[in-house]
């Protein structure tokens, strides 16, 4: 499994996407860069990230030999293999707060954005773009950010826990072919941020409202029990998750 290791790159995702038009790469190429200049995160946020303090990679996923019918397994798969590396370094109170931020506690640590290459509604090929924050302290103006190193009071080294995502990321994959979508969709619903506690919800309106995470729909949907009793599932663009 190769890594491809850059100084400087506008974002990691496109860096990998270009380089996939003029040559063939291996599954599970890793795309890592020191500084990623204009990173992103999901619906057109921005991931900031202080050069040479934590990881910003993108790898690439082929579809073949098993076909994803449902796309945000994906998210699922990713999401799994994050918190279980993070679980082995005995991260606290992990969780991960709906589609695929990764939390200690209240705070976010790690965020992922796929890119997905179609031929027709076929998945041909992933681009998986990760942010993690590791030995990073200071975050200006951004509120429930933590990283590693503020979490545990030790630095860590990027090259070693880049190469224990890449390995991880491959055995869920493996998982995934052996168990199926829906084992590893329990498997996440275990770890959702606040499932089954009362939490506060807004829509595109600005409206809050109240209601208990039970879990995600087949298609990536959250599923939300409202105080009427009854569930709604909701799109990831339709509502978010304050607390």
């Amino acid at each position: 499994m190769q890594i491809i290791k850059l100084n400087a790159t506008d974002s990691t995702n496109l860096y990998l996407k270009e380089l996939m038009k003029s040559q063939s790469l291996e599954d599970y190429t890793v795309i890592a860069a020191d500084e990623q200049k204009s990173g992103r995160g999901q619906m057109g946020t921005i991931w900031e990230s202080e050069p040479f303090k934590n990881l910003t990679f993108s790898i690439l996923k082929k579809m073949d030999p098993f076909k994803v019918t449902e796309p945000f397994v994906l998210n699922i798969c990713v999401s799994l293999a994050i918190h279980e590396v993070l679980n082995k370094l005995q991260i606290p109170d992990l969780s991960v707060k709906w589609p695929n931020d990764i939390l200690s506690g209240n705070s976010k640590i790690s965020g992922i954005l796929i890119e997905n290459m179609l031929s027709g509604n076929r998945i041909l090929a992933s681009v998986i773009g990760i942010g993690l924050n590791v030995n990073q302290v200071t975050f200006d103006n951004l509120p429930n950010v933590s990283s590693l190193k503020l979490l545990t009071g030790k630095s860590f080294n990027l090259d070693n826990l880049l190469k224990e995502f890449q390995k991880e990321l491959k055995q869920t994959f493996l998982a995934l072919h052996e168990e199926g979508a829906l084992e590893m969709q329990r498997s996440y619903e275990k770890v959702l941020f606040r499932k089954d506690k009362p939490s506060t919800f807004m829509d595109t309106q600005g409206n809050k409202f109240m209601g208990f995470v039970r879990g995600v729909s087949n298609d990536g949907r959250l599923i939300v029990s409202l105080e009427d009793n009854s569930r709604k599932e909701f799109d990831m663009k339709a509502i978010s998750l304050l607390y």
